[in-house]
């Protein structure tokens, strides 16, 4: 792990709630010199504990009103085909190749239930080597922060 401290920790739990946040304003919110941030998040980005600067669109405006992850076996065979196909439908966010009763998870956003429903059944379901698929509506989501801190050396050393 890259030997990071406090302050560094400050700068990045304050840059996961809004990467925007300008080094005057993020210096005067955890009171350190704007130099001293400044140089601070030129090294974090160096040594990727950054990995890039992003914004997080709210596509609930943009018309995409269902969330859902769908649970996907495959034939394992086919694995590499079958991921770049999902890979490639508009409707898909992130797939995560999992271990349990499904070999992937795959994040969708859609604007209807008609067109989930279109997604499942004509383009993922079609995808040869699909073999199953169970569909999850996200109701709520509930989200958090990291808020990182120092580990105690203690805490370390046992670990």
């Amino acid at each position: 792990m890259a030997k990071i401290d406090d302050l560094d920790l400050k700068i990045l739990t304050e840059l996961v709630k809004d990467a925007s946040i300008s080094v005057p304003k993020l210096s005067k919110k955890i009171n350190v010199n704007s130099s001293v941030v400044y140089s601070r998040i030129k090294r974090l980005v160096k040594r990727n504990l950054v990995e890039k600067f992003t914004i997080v669109v709210n596509e609930k405006l943009l018309g995409y009103a269902v969330d859902a992850t769908i649970g996907c076996n495959i034939d394992s065979r086919l694995r590499e085909n079958i991921m770049a196909e999902i890979y490639n439908l508009e409707e898909v966010r992130d797939i995560y190749e999992v271990t349990g009763r499904f070999d992937l998870l795959v994040a969708v956003k859609a604007r209807s239930l008609d067109d989930l429903h279109s997604t499942i059944s004509t383009k993922i379901g079609r995808i040869s080597g699909v073999q199953h698929t169970e569909t999850f509506i996200e109701m709520r989501r509930t989200r958090k922060d990291p808020q990182y801190a120092v580990q105690k050396q203690e805490a370390v050393a046992r670990a």
